[in-house]
């Protein structure tokens, strides 16, 4: 039986425990308030779902993508330094995640509920979750939004309106933390895309080692309750993304 979570506070089963199938279903309920979210991305796990309960994930492989791994073809490359493209970060936090919550053409639907959006706009107001923003023309063509904590970056979801838009957010995103000091990207499940632009699948094992080692519990400043934000570590690439416009 899927256990149900309904303390106060996070207190998620072992992501050994997770189901095979679905892939990484691992549990139902609690909360998406900040003290919860952090915790679960911390321990390896997400929320996905499309309404009422929440459910949460630990999928087994787990796809990353190592920012000194990301291919860069050339075609990208070309847009990067004549697109007219420019890139900010959190500048446009809540129209980033309002566009990637937008159907896609192949999709009836989307996972990103109103509750989702508004816990991570809140997440966004307390300096943990981030958009990086792709502006071509004045207009904003392209972006992706997720948490950081420390050298992590845990993706969420991502969008385009102009050709490569995404992989050109997420081209600056892989350099910043290339350059200075970041890890790892969470990628969450396969795609074809994804691997396309560099990303590979590790055993969740694995995935769990990466964040024991460069997320310890000692990083963290644990919340009194669970209304708060607990103060997690500092991620100083991030200020050198739309400072780097011109580096390619």
């Amino acid at each position: 039986m899927l256990p149900w979570l309904s303390s106060p506070l996070p207190t998620f089963p072992s992501t050994d425990t997770a189901l095979d199938s679905p892939n990484g279903l691992l549990a139902a309920g609690g909360e998406l308030s900040p003290v919860w979210l952090i915790e679960a991305y911390r321990l390896g796990i997400f929320p996905w779902f499309n309404d009422d309960p929440i459910l949460w994930w630990s999928p087994d492989p787990r796809m990353i993508l190592l920012p000194e791994q990301f291919k860069q073809r050339r075609s990208l490359t070309k847009r990067l330094r004549h697109g007219g493209f420019h890139v900010t970060v959190d500048q446009h936090f809540e129209q980033v995640i309002q566009a990637c919550a937008a159907p896609r053409d192949e999709e009836a639907g989307t996972w990103i509920t109103d509750e989702m959006r508004e816990a991570y706009n809140l997440l966004h107001f307390q300096g943990i979750a981030h958009s990086i923003e792709v502006h071509q023309d004045e207009k904003l063509v392209g972006g992706l939004y997720g948490i950081a904590m420390g050298p992590v970056f845990f993706g969420e979801s991502m969008f385009s309106r102009a050709p490569d838009a995404s992989k050109v957010a997420l081209a600056h995103l892989a350099k910043a933390m290339r350059d200075h000091g970041g890890r790892l990207i969470d990628c969450q499940m396969h795609t074809p895309h994804l691997a396309s632009l560099g990303a590979i699948t590790v055993a969740r094992a694995s995935f769990i080692n990466y964040l024991k080692n460069w997320l310890p519990d000692d990083a963290f400043t644990q919340a009194s309750s669970s209304a708060e934000a607990p103060i997690v570590p500092a991620s100083p690439w991030l200020h050198a993304i739309g400072a780097e416009n011109n580096a390619y």
